[in-house]
């Protein structure tokens, strides 16, 4: 089938991982991506690591299958350039500070008096309006401001570096490509735009369902490494073997809980969620991971390995992870929740364009 979004025009303003990530996506199902740089580039082209001829590993997972345009926006003539662009562009994404692309001339009410059907995307920290608008942040920051950190926070109550940018991609990644669709599909009705606002520090609230369940119930927040999901209880657990690697336990339900305990030798009975943790310690520590691995198979108790990279990969069934093992050939496509049914093919480095204009869908 044709691709879903074939034919659409994107033009994408991001850099760095929010706003290209999304732009992967769209483009990843069928779009025509024209992403504009400034001179020098997108920053992540001077991140590592880099492949044999030098170019950023990170950039081209990002930017494949786009077309790429470097314009200086503080020259008129290429300001220029960009409205006209943006005339017959079906979509705009831009992550610049607010008010940075009214003062270039393309924010969306003169865009979008150019090009009414135009869906114009704004990706920020903390959105176009209030106090913290004007702010400079990054992941960490809206993180930690809207208390993820904490709840993820070990029982000594210390954070820990996040390993996922929670911010941007939850926060800010799908937000715009859920809005931009489901602002399309407004458009297919009524023929006009729209303005969407992605404010990322905002929309990481999805991801504090039950402590703010639990806040507006009890009125107190959980204390550190004491939430259902996050460090209190025995069966929502990482415990450790006697190798050092590390079983995560998410046996929620009584079924999958009370066989898990009988496995491992512990009896429930009336002991408390921290006396069932310690003693569950106890046992899976006097035994390897392999050796807990092997008696746990088959077994319906949702306990896991703690895997390394290296070890995801093996054990990925997905195209695109063997091929990273394999180190064979161009470098695959990054795995995205887009099915295979509605993939562009085939999968393109990101290209310059040598000339004005829109490239060919």
């Amino acid at each position: 089938m044709t691709a879903p979004l074939h034919g659409l025009r994107v033009l994408d303003f991001t850099t760095l991982l929010p706003g290209p990530l999304a732009t992967l996506l769209l483009a990843e199902a069928g779009a025509t991506v024209l992403k504009v740089e400034p001179p020098g580039g997108d920053p992540v082209r001077r991140q590592g690591p880099f492949d044999a001829s030098g170019t950023s590993v990170p950039f081209q997972l990002l930017n494949r299958g786009k077309h790429l345009r470097t314009l200086d926006l503080k020259q008129p003539a290429a300001r220029q350039e960009a409205r006209e662009l943006a005339q017959s562009a079906d979509v705009l994404v831009e992550q610049f500070r607010p008010g940075v692309m009214d003062r270039l001339e393309l924010g969306a009410g003169s865009l979008q008096a150019l090009n009414p059907r135009l869906v114009y995307c704004s990706i920020t920290g903390y959105g176009r309006h209030g106090p913290d608008a004007a702010r400079a942040g990054h992941d960490l920051n809206y993180q930690s401001e809207r208390g993820l950190l904490v709840n993820t926070a070990g029982t000594d109550a210390a954070p820990v570096l996040p390993g996922a940018q929670l911010a941007d991609i939850g926060g800010g990644s799908w937000p715009a490509v859920m809005n931009i669709l489901l602002a399309l599909i407004g458009r297919s009705r009524d023929g006009r735009g729209s303005r969407i606002e992605i404010a990322m520090a905002e929309n990481l609230w999805p991801f504090q369902l039950l402590p703010l369940a639990r806040y507006w119930a009890a009125g107190e927040p959980c204390a550190p490494g004491d939430g259902w999901l996050s460090g209190g209880l025995a069966r929502y657990q990482l415990y450790r073997t006697r190798d050092g690697r590390w079983l995560a336990v998410g046996a929620l339900e009584d079924r999958f809980f009370e066989r898990f305990l009988e496995l491992v030798g512990v009896s429930r009975g009336t002991t408390s969620e921290a006396d069932l943790r310690a003693a569950i310690a106890a046992n899976i520590g006097a035994d390897t991971a392999d050796g807990w691995l092997r008696r746990l198979a088959g077994e319906e108790v949702c306990v896991s390995l703690v895997r390394n990279l290296e070890e995801s990969l093996d054990a990925t069934p997905v195209a695109a992870a063997r091929a990273f093992r394999q180190r064979s050939g161009d470098l695959p496509p990054l795995p995205l929740p887009l099915d295979p049914s509605l993939r562009s093919t085939p999968h393109r480095h990101a290209q310059a364009l040598p000339s004005d204009g829109w490239p060919a869908a």
